[in-house]
């Protein structure tokens, strides 16, 4: 039987328009080599949402309220790359996310 390693593919076995279907990192704990963690005040948090749209990790927990709508209601830090966008994107004046050093 002759090896088939150079074999090209055919039509039906390229993905449309040479796309592939895109990954997840869900399974992936990453957070685990950042040097900084924001840390969530729930008392000064307005739940703007504005560091929930800004987290490349999605990294900023969020959940439906009855009376608030939808609200932040922690951090994901088995994936928080510790990037601090979050913190610099809240409001100065609400100040509900700080960054601190990561304790190992």
């Amino acid at each position: 039987m002759k090896k088939e390693e150079n074999r090209k593919l055919t039509a039906a076995e390229v993905a449309s328009a040479g796309l592939v279907e895109a990954g997840t990192a869900d399974a992936f704990h990453t957070g685990s080599w950042r040097s900084q963690r924001p840390i969530w005040n729930k008392d000064k948090c307005i739940h703007c949402l504005t560091c929930w749209i800004s987290c490349p990790d999605s990294s900023i927990n969020i959940a439906p309220d009855e009376k608030k709508g939808t609200v932040v209601t922690g951090i994901d830090y088995d994936h928080c790359k510790g990037c601090g966008i979050c913190a610099r994107e809240c409001p100065p004046k609400v100040n509900a996310l700080t960054m601190e050093q990561e304790k190992k």
